[in-house]
């Protein structure tokens, strides 16, 4: 279905405006209101007309150069190359008044939700939509509302598979996880797709990390580094680098992690918070506290930081609380902050401060507690 009358459809009743009000001398209310439906298609003089008396103008793209444009940015996109894709729809957003009143205005709106950097940013297109979009639009519709089984399904891309992966890897489900990413991994390699190859592997070793196999972790970092120095992917260098730091504290090798985090030239909350930690264990309290405050600085205000803002408070109340294991705010703050994790950033985060957790319970003989925490959080799930 041409998704001209839906344009036209959201953009009157945005104006407020009657149909009888919209077609009068172009065409008849019976015609508009199956042209909006999409149950029929008008000539592109009427579709001209429409739009110009709602003070737009409609683009047919006859020789298809917006949907060449449209098509080189999904092709970046379901390559899983990060800076090619921001190049190419950095093009398309200054087109971005000609793309909404064409053809490929469903594709473009898709794409601007994807170029969000942040997943929280990213939001489903209108439910409208969804009976204008072909399969491969409709998957994409289904990754933005959560759904990454459905989307696999209907266009079960590397790129697809991947991003479900990821899914179920923040949600814990690391079998499940690790399922997808083999299939999305393959899926690249068959296609020639180094860079989803490359962070499938990456996402593989975050599953073993957090299953308690640093072996085979480092089995899948080893591939990934290969690919990404290949690649030149410094980012993806330095996520490799983190998380093997980030494990090594979690394996309770914290010198080893104390060397990666203390000489780190940029750092964020994040890095402070767990240069924090290695400092807590090793007795150097004096510059655990110097990291946590430069941490706490770098975060804004708001409900969005209020998880890390918590892993910083709970590191601070340890170092500031000798008996920290018997002081109640000290369990509320960690059983608190554990929940949180939980809830607003998944399991990665919260196993990292599950031997916490079992640590307050056994001092407290909570054993019932630890045991179904640990039901929680076996090493495979």
């Amino acid at each position: 279905m041409s998704i001209a009358g839906l344009l036209i459809r959201r953009e009157r009743l945005a104006r407020a405006w009657s149909q009888e009000g919209l077609c009068r001398g172009i065409c008849g209310t019976s015609y508009l209101s199956k042209i909006e439906q999409g149950k029929a298609a008008a000539s592109e003089e009427v579709l001209a007309l429409l739009f110009a008396r709602l003070g737009l103008s409609w683009t047919d793209d006859a020789d298809g150069a917006l949907h060449a444009q449209t098509e080189a940015c999904m092709e970046a996109l379901f390559g899983g190359d990060a800076p090619a894709f921001a190049a190419a729809f950095a093009r398309l957003r200054a087109q971005e008044r000609t793309l909404l009143c064409s053809p490929c205005a469903a594709d473009y709106l898709l794409l601007r939700e994807f170029a969000c950097e942040a997943d929280g940013e990213r939001r489903p297109l209108d439910a409208e939509f969804v009976s204008f979009l072909d399969q491969r639009q409709l998957a994409l519709q289904r990754v933005l509302e959560g759904r990454h089984e459905e989307a696999a399904l209907l266009y079960p891309a590397a790129a697809i598979r991947l991003w479900q992966g990821a899914h179920l890897y923040a949600r814990g489900r690391y079998a499940a996880a690790t399922e997808a990413l083999r299939a999305a991994y393959d899926a690249a390699a068959a296609e020639g797709y180094a860079h989803i190859m490359m962070n499938c592997r990456v996402y593989l070793g975050n599953c073993c990390s957090d299953s308690g196999d640093p072996k085979r972790m480092q089995q899948h970092y080893a591939v990934a580094q290969r690919l990404a120095e290949a690649l030149g992917d410094q980012k993806i260098l330095s996520t490799i680098r983190y998380n093997d730091a980030a494990t090594k504290i979690e394996c309770g090798d914290f010198a080893a992690a104390y060397a990666y985090f203390s000489a780190l030239e940029e750092t964020d909350a994040m890095s402070l918070h767990k240069l924090a930690v290695c400092c807590e264990a090793l007795g150097r309290r004096d510059e655990a506290l110097t990291a946590l405050a430069r941490a706490e600085a770098m975060l804004p205000e708001g409900e969005a930081h209020a998880p890390e803002r918590q892993m910083l408070a709970l590191v601070r109340c340890r170092l500031e609380t000798p008996d920290y294991l018997h002081d109640e705010r000290y369990g509320t703050l960690l059983t608190d902050c554990f929940a949180l994790l939980r809830r607003e950033r998944g399991a990665g985060y919260a196993r990292f401060h599950l031997k916490w957790m079992l640590k307050w319970y056994k001092a407290n003989r909570r054993y019932r507690e630890a045991c179904a925490l640990l039901e929680d959080f076996p090493a495979e799930k």
